[in-house]
């Protein structure tokens, strides 16, 4: 414990120290110590946690994760926060949704909980936190652990030296300040949640390790085979196994990586028949298991197609929000959600604008919905800083190597809205090039921009990329809706077009307007406009309005607004449609039931 001079010492430096925390921002819990999760028995670490905001640092200042547990009467100082005692949150939460005077903190804030440990020979132990808002330092009975940038990324910390017979003290410090380094930076359009807010949890496994399992339909249409790519520690071979296909291989490893083609003919997974097979991995004493579907996504000229078949993006934008829960999903959520976009006639979802729970993506898997993800590297940001470029680049990875063995995940994005400068141009190459050296079977996008001066699609990233995505809000910010044909007839792109984002505001309360901006009628009136327009250019592969349902964001403080972007086709309630639900609706279905005859046909 620290004596009381050494507190106010430690107190008057920082006065004059800037640098307190720079031991603790090391960025060493990234993609490289992530492990491979399928089928893995965990421990939960859900539930409550001791909690405090902490605005000016206090805790990293006065090293609150070197206190001792105590009784407060056996203390020798007063300390200003005592991490073992008080106020407690659920994990997981935002704190914003929690109490009305923690709404709009921004700040560090301090999670603690015991955890009760016995230790076993030839074991290892793992921290996984699901996500945390947006650095995250850890903290395990004293000693600093490791430190996480990427607010909706999962992260690993092994703790297997660290833990001790009996009772152990976990801390986190969770920061969510928005600053001009960070992906994304100050300026955004969602709520700036803050907080645990995905589970966490204690994994054991062997001394063995898998750290990571790649399976893939090879991209070739002409070869039958199913890719590996295994990484492992402790291991000469892995055995790799599909029961339901016949496949029991053996893999060599070499410095702890293998990689196979093994020939096989499964049903390919599409939203029609979203078929899934049971995938086992077996390295030394380690075990691993996934459900995994094989398709093929490819891009020929300006079409797309899905398993050799011309494939239009009936699509949807989401968030991760919600009114009461804020950033927390729950299985019932995601469901309702899904459930909504397939009675809207969709085929494919836009998470929007950062990786979403990795349960939103097992279940697109499961029921059939093709899905966009991405990386919050939006708007502005700072396309010249070594660091951001370091943040960006380790959040795509994170996210791909949770992801990769999805079917459902046709595309990964890696930007939304950006101004093309050269800094910009390198930084978003360096990102769809390491998108696609991780990943080959994939398609890679971005939101690029319009020049509204030349009425014209014009983006130098777009070279780079299979997929353009445009957000076009015409009707609504672009008020002149005749400029819209005219920039798509002035294009020709020589790849497919997605509609990214289009979309209008309706307060459909009884404080919203009855007709003109804002009303549920003009939002209904731009969705006919829009889809007159755009079903009728070939170039266009999909679209994917904004938004399914009305979201909190801290920008948005208008009298028919008032702290929500409404431009939802369903209320914040996620109950209430708008007129414009049905307008799409109708136009999706009728697509689908043309593109069915058209392939009876063939």
């Amino acid at each position: 414990m620290l004596e009381r001079s050494a507190i106010a010492e430690n107190a008057l430096q920082a006065l004059h120290d800037e640098d307190y925390d720079r031991p603790f921002n090391l960025q060493n819990l990234n993609h490289e110590t992530m492990i491979f999760m399928g089928g893995r028995d965990v421990i939960s670490l859900d539930g409550e946690w001791n909690f405090c905001v902490d605005l000016l640092d206090t805790g990293l200042r006065q090293k609150w994760f070197a206190m001792d547990p105590a009784d407060p009467c056996d203390r020798q100082e007063p300390w200003d926060y005592d991490p073992y005692m008080g106020e407690t949150v659920p994990v997981p939460s935002c704190w914003q949704m929690l109490q009305e005077k923690w709404y709009f903190f921004e700040g560090s804030a301090w999670y603690t909980r015991a955890v009760d440990f016995t230790p076993k020979a030839d074991k290892r132990f793992f921290l996984r936190v699901g996500a945390a808002q947006y650095d995250c330092k850890v903290f395990l009975n004293g000693q600093f652990i490791g430190n996480h940038y990427g607010g909706s990324t999962p992260f690993f910390a092994e703790l297997t030296d660290q833990l001790q017979q009996g009772r152990n003290w976990l801390m986190l410090c969770v920061n969510n300040v928005r600053t001009t380094d960070r992906v994304p930076m100050r300026n955004t359009d969602w709520f700036n949640y803050g907080g645990v807010y995905r589970e966490v949890s204690l994994i054991e496994t062997p001394k063995t390790l898998i750290r990571d399992l790649f399976v893939r339909l090879n991209p070739d249409p002409l070869v039958n085979d199913i890719d590996v790519s295994i990484a492992a520690e402790g291991a000469d071979y892995a055995r790799f196994e599909i029961a339901e296909l016949g496949i029991a291989v053996d893999i060599p490893l070499e410095g702890g990586k293998g990689t196979a083609s093994i020939p096989a003919a499964p049903l390919l997974w599409s939203p029609d028949r979203p078929k899934l097979y049971d995938v086992v991995l077996t390295a030394g004493g380690d075990r691993v298991c996934d459900r995994i579907g094989f398709r093929r996504i490819e891009r020929r000229g300006r079409e797309l197609f899905l398993n050799g078949r011309p494939l239009w993006l009936r699509g949807i934008s989401v968030h991760e929000d919600d009114a009461v829960l804020g950033k927390v999903v729950t299985e019932d959520d995601l469901r309702r959600r899904y459930a909504d976009a397939k009675q809207l006639g969709c085929n494919y979802v836009r998470l929007a604008h950062y990786p979403h729970h990795e349960r939103a993506v097992a279940l697109a898997d499961e029921i059939g919905l093709l899905l966009w993800t991405e990386i919050p590297v939006y708007w502005a940001i700072d396309f010249d800083n070594p660091a951001t470029l370091r943040d960006a680049e380790n959040q795509l990875l994170e996210m791909v190597k949770r992801d990769r063995n999805r079917a459902s995940v046709v595309i990964w994005s890696v930007g939304n809205e950006n101004p093309d400068t050269d800094q910009r141009l390198a930084f978003m190459r360096h990102l769809a090039d390491t998108a696609r050296a991780n990943d080959p079977t994939r398609l890679i996008a971005a939101a690029c921009l319009v020049n509204h001066h030349k009425l014209k699609i014009e983006d130098r990233l777009a070279a780079h990329l299979d997929i353009i995505g445009i957000n076009e809000y015409y009707g609504w910010y672009d008020e002149d809706f005749s400029e819209l044909p005219k920039i798509l007839a002035n294009s020709q792109p020589d790849r497919p077009v997605v509609v990214s984002e289009t979309g209008a505001d309706a307060d459909i309360s009884d404080k919203g307007p009855k007709a003109g901006l804002f009303s549920e009628t003009y939002q209904a009136e731009v969705y006919r406009s829009q889809i007159a327009t755009l079903k009728e250019l070939d170039f266009v592969r999909g679209m994917s309005p904004w938004i399914l349902y009305d979201f909190r964001t801290e920008r948005r403080q208008g009298i028919y607004q008032r702290g929500f972007n409404r431009k939802g086709l369903i209320a914040a309630d996620k109950a209430t449609r708008k007129e414009a639900f049905a307008i799409l609706a109708s136009f999706y279905h009728a697509m689908a039931e043309r593109e069915a005859k058209e392939w009876e046909t063939l």
